[in-house]
């Protein structure tokens, strides 16, 4: 799946996503979604969608597009071009974080913040008690 813009048009999301314009259009009526239109368009039938949390939410717990994603990043080789990229864990904790859907990002965050770090390290049981 390729990279979702802040704003893209019915179509330029279904061709993203693999879905056709229908699809696209029964979900920004069914799910509420934010847009404007676009100027100089006859009708004011064409749309830009803004690709908002809730936007990228319903997408990434699309079935087919889950798949999708965990197929494609199987099939990735781990290869690093940034040489400011964290190595080790710290890498497979940013990955990670980055595969979460924004739901569960904002469960992580509550914890994060009624928990801390000591007691995150905790639940996960890798905490070193102090000396």
């Amino acid at each position: 799946m390729k990279k979702l813009s802040n704003k893209m048009t019915t179509e330029e999301l279904a061709d993203t996503l693999g879905v056709a314009r229908q699809t696209v259009n029964r979900w920004v009526r069914k799910n509420g979604w934010k847009t404007e239109g676009i100027n100089g368009v006859k009708g004011g039938r064409a749309r830009l969608i803004h690709i908002d949390a809730q936007v990228r939410d319903h997408i990434m717990n699309i079935p087919a597009i889950r798949k999708r994603q965990a197929l494609y990043q199987l099939a990735e080789t781990a290869a690093s071009y940034d040489a400011a990229k964290p190595a080790g864990p710290l890498r497979q904790i940013f990955n990670t974080l980055e595969n979460m859907t924004f739901a569960e990002q904002q469960r992580l965050d509550v914890l994060l913040a009624r928990e801390g770090l000591k007691g995150f390290l905790v639940r996960l049981d890798i905490h070193e008690p102090e000396e």
